[in-house]
């Protein structure tokens, strides 16, 4: 068999690009792993494309590859944890009936405010709003673990699926529901109470990015019962949506919001007839 001598200029090359990952670690979190473990987590919480309900036995079973996928997730991250990989694994395993029954607040809300949803199984399975809510609760539970990476993977995960970005550490209450979601961004900081409902386009953000606010709260809070509509920007830390406040489409708030508020953008629509004389309009700038 021939073996093929490398040129100089790829051996110049590799060399030159061992020097500058040398200060990478060579052993991280799988992504793909990342994406098999909110999966999992999901078919358990929700067996609803199972073939037959799962049984006990099935159940037991699958709780162990949620823990050995987690495993395998934390070792490259052993040195940097808190706490060692068998008290996160039993902390997460422990919390999964509280995140069932925070998710399904969450499928119920969708369920019963959007009325092109049928019923709860078409919540669960084709709402994307859904899957990014179901992803952000258990990236948040191991966030609030202080895990690192694996996190943002899992919200990574649910950002390339649907287009709706959530940071892990965004607090979110009861009740959230995410309609058509493509655009959605919310930011580390923000903290989202009870029954709120967002459109598509809606970004909770910082007023400025820079690295010395990262202990700082930068994001805003949105109080209970607020619905805000399509493409809506709300930006900063000390930013507060009252509660039952309805903020409009495309509005940008830097500023807080007292309860019980509508907010509008007002734009000038006109409407022509077909036979129009374009002469009589003034076109200077």
């Amino acid at each position: 068999m021939t073996h093929i001598q490398p040129l100089g200029y790829i051996e110049d090359t590799i060399l030159h690009l061992s020097q500058l990952r040398n200060g990478l670690s060579p052993e991280m979190p799988s992504k793909k792993m990342a994406r098999q473990f909110t999966d999992l987590c999901f078919r358990v919480l929700f067996p609803v494309n199972a073939q037959k309900v799962a049984s006990s036995t099935e159940d037991i079973a699958n709780l162990y590859k949620i823990e050995n996928l987690l495993t395998h997730l934390l070792l490259p991250l052993r040195d940097e944890l808190n706490t060692n990989i068998e008290s996160i694994r039993r902390e997460f395993i422990v919390s999964l009936p509280g995140l069932y029954n925070a998710l399904l607040k969450d499928a119920m809300a969708i369920r019963d405010f959007d009325p092109a949803a049928r019923n709860l199984e078409e919540v669960l399975l084709a709402y994307p709003g859904f899957f990014a809510i179901m992803a952000h609760r258990i990236s948040h539970e191991l966030f609030r673990m202080q895990v690192p990476i694996v996190p943002r993977l899992i919200s990574e995960y649910a950002h390339a699926e649907t287009g709706i970005d959530i940071h892990p550490g965004a607090s979110i209450g009861e009740s959230f529901f995410i309609d058509h979601g493509t655009g959605v961004v919310i930011g580390e900081t923000t903290i989202i109470k009870n029954n709120v409902k967002i459109y598509q386009g809606v970004t909770l953000g910082a007023l400025q990015v820079k690295k010395n606010l990262a202990s700082v709260k930068r994001h805003p809070t949105v109080d209970d019962n607020v619905i805000i509509y399509a493409h809506a920007t709300i930006l900063g830390g000390e930013t507060v949506i009252g509660a039952d406040s309805v903020i409009g489409g495309n509005v940008w708030i830097t500023a807080s919001v007292p309860p019980n508020s509508l907010v509008y953008h007002k734009d000038e629509i006109r409407i022509k007839p077909q036979n129009f004389d374009f002469r009589v309009i003034d076109f200077q700038i």
